[in-house]
């Protein structure tokens, strides 16, 4: 999409205000969480605060950027997490890569920016092995003399679709579907018009569905497929961390980045491993490299 059918037509002449509010038009357009907007924005809101406010887009150079950057860093006064700064530079470069790429700019000022690209410390993940061990006790309880389908239907949920704990939460008994000739699907729904990229459909296991016909049986499901606190669903994850022993303490976040690097393992085309988690562009950046830095292997076919 060009700028000009985002807000207004934007030119070389055009001030950096008025440019910053048609990306933002954009950003939302491309399907955008409503927060990396926000951050997206602001960031480039600093920067024209930062600069001369008459200068337009073609007279900014790669120097003007550098400055801002070191201003930000150094002279502002509030401090500036490593984190952050990578951000902030990921959305300059975004911007002005996305001027250049519709025409407005001849040229790129931001391309020869260096990206300091810093990572937040890797999740602890549930080896295949030890994903087999917690089935294996899980589907214990389902044989017991007083079964209880309950943990394995929710850990094999988890590890087989990688859904949020917010997800998993906000399912109802319709979200999941038997009977489609592809095979059984779980549907992820939001309320908020804002969210509504983030809904799919994602393959369930044929191996999951007998625990979930026999969870059904256990338990009067109205408006909830799991009707309790989440601090009880908690409970229960917990509950066959220690019966199968592990050190680790199961969690919906160990269970989406296990899910996520199982599905990477057998080469899923990223693009897919990206929707089925059901995150932006701009976020699997991050979560791929760190993908590939958890099972060792480069995060080829991006969809980036």
């Amino acid at each position: 999409m060009s700028p000009d059918s985002t807000h207004a037509h934007i030119t070389s002449q055009s001030l950096l205000t008025p440019s910053i509010k048609a990306w933002r038009f954009y950003l939302v357009d491309q399907g955008n969480s409503i927060h990396t907007v926000k951050a997206f924005t602001h960031d480039l809101e600093l920067m024209a605060n930062f600069l001369p406010p008459d200068r337009p887009l073609g007279a900014l150079a790669t120097t003007d950027i550098n400055n801002y950057l070191d201003w930000m860093q150094n002279s502002r006064g509030i401090p500036c997490s490593p984190k952050t700064l990578s951000r902030r530079i990921t959305s300059v470069k975004a911007f002005f890569r996305w001027l250049h790429k519709n025409g407005v700019l001849s040229s790129d000022p931001a391309e020869k920016v260096l990206q300091k690209t810093v990572l937040s410390p890797l999740p602890v993940i549930l080896t295949l092995e030890e994903v087999d061990k917690v089935l294996v006790v899980a589907d214990q309880y389902r044989r017991a003399a007083k079964p209880d389908a309950r943990f394995y239907t929710l850990f094999a949920l988890l590890i087989s679709t990688g859904i949020k704990k917010g997800e998993c939460l906000a399912l109802s008994p319709n979200h999941v579907d038997l009977e489609t000739p592809t095979g059984p699907l779980l549907f992820i729904r939001y309320t908020s018009p804002q969210h509504r990229y983030k809904e799919r459909k994602i393959s369930l296991p044929d191996w999951w569905v007998d625990a979930y016909l026999e969870y059904k049986a256990q338990n009067q499901l109205s408006e909830r497929l799991f009707p309790w606190s989440p601090r009880r669903l908690e409970y229960l994850l917990e509950d066959l961390s220690m019966e199968t022993g592990l050190d680790k303490h199961i969690s919906f976040d160990m269970c989406r980045w296990t899910c996520a690097t199982l599905d990477w393992r057998t080469d899923m085309e990223r693009d897919k491993i990206r929707q089925k988690l059901g995150i932006s562009k701009v976020q699997w950046r991050e979560v791929s490299m760190k993908l590939a830095r958890l099972t060792g292997s480069p995060p080829k076919n991006q969809g980036d």
